[in-house]
């Protein structure tokens, strides 16, 4: 559950600093900058993420491993749930964001759990006490309070609704396919990564690229005139990192549709992290406070197991 939640505040700074890096004039100043931003930084994003994975597993020295976990049928089952994932449910999570805003965008993205926990019951028999369905019922209603608060801007509804419908269904289906994967024990949490972020990185770059002509944009973005906007994309990178390793850890040790329900806290981690890093209070209206504090109480009680933390039953001790 530990892992789990620190998936969830990693994943939300990512998703603040990913937001400062699309607000930056470089994918502002054109129409054409406006509608390749979301998936030229998603693919700079999931690039960065590679490499950062890769020095990680070079450096624990667990390269000749990766490569023998992509080589079994579990590895395999990763590079669909990474392009399942990634460029389907990534580039719709970035629009959500880019059309949203930060704090908006991390919240309407994550109905996931719902859509992984229905699909995790369907396909690997993972089943949720009645309690837990009531607090992810919960969850989800403190997200969808905080998506309709009026306070916040919005620049596009519709497109960053659409967004939020990609990014749910791919990381609702990415989950369950990696927890399924993850029973294999020669692909760990941290090979896994690896191969998911590579996958997703060059799907990006040698098909949708090509495809909507981005990488004229893209080479343009190496130049000194952007300012801090690959550094800033590289540090999002590395939280995005961290918090997929922690939550491909939960998924693991606890299944998809409890690391779901917490790893779902980040939307209300964003909020805390607009206000400490962009400074922008005016996410936080008594709405907004009350809902995020629906969405960490009940998200972390939706992955609890009441009987494993409380300990046994009085006859269960006895024998």
């Amino acid at each position: 559950m530990v892992a789990g939640i620190i998936a969830g505040i990693t994943w939300a700074v990512a998703t603040v600093v990913l937001g400062i890096a699309l607000g930056m004039s470089s994918f502002c100043s054109t129409e054409q900058a406006i509608f390749l931003a979301p998936f030229v930084s998603t693919f700079l994003h999931d690039a960065c993420s590679a490499i950062w994975s890769t020095i990680y597993n070079g450096v624990r020295g667990n390269t000749k491993n990766v490569w023998k976990a992509f080589c079994t049928k579990s590895g395999k089952w990763v590079v669909i749930a990474a392009v399942i994932g990634g460029p389907i449910g990534m580039t719709g999570y970035v629009m959500a964001v880019n059309y949203m805003g930060a704090s908006i965008g991390a919240v309407a993205s994550a109905i996931f759990p719902a859509i992984g926990t229905i699909l995790a019951y369907i396909f690997l028999k993972e089943e949720m006490k009645w309690y837990q369905w009531i607090f992810l019922i919960f969850t989800l209603i403190g997200v969808y309070g905080l998506s309709y608060s009026p306070e916040l801007q919005i620049e596009s509804f519709w497109l960053g609704i659409l967004g939020a419908l990609m990014c749910a269904f791919g990381w609702g289906i990415e989950a369950v396919i990696l927890a399924k994967s993850l029973t294999d024990p020669e692909v760990t949490d941290e090979y896994a990564l690896q191969i998911r972020q590579t996958t997703s990185a060059l799907v990006y770059g040698v098909v949708i690229l090509p495809v909507i002509s981005g990488w004229g944009f893209t080479t343009k973005l190496f130049t000194p005139e952007t300012g801090m906007l690959l550094p800033t994309i590289a540090i999002a990178g590395l939280f995005a990192t961290i918090s997929y390793l922690f939550y491909y850890k939960a998924i693991a040790q606890i299944g998809a549709s409890k690391s779901m329900a917490l790893n779902v806290t980040y939307c209300a981690w964003s909020i805390i992290f607009t206000v400490l890093i962009l400074g922008d209070t005016s996410v936080l209206t008594p709405l907004t406070i009350l809902c995020s504090i629906v969405v960490l109480v009940c998200g972390i009680f939706a992955a609890a197991d009441f009987k494993k933390i409380f300990g046994k039953t009085a006859k269960e001790n006895v024998e």
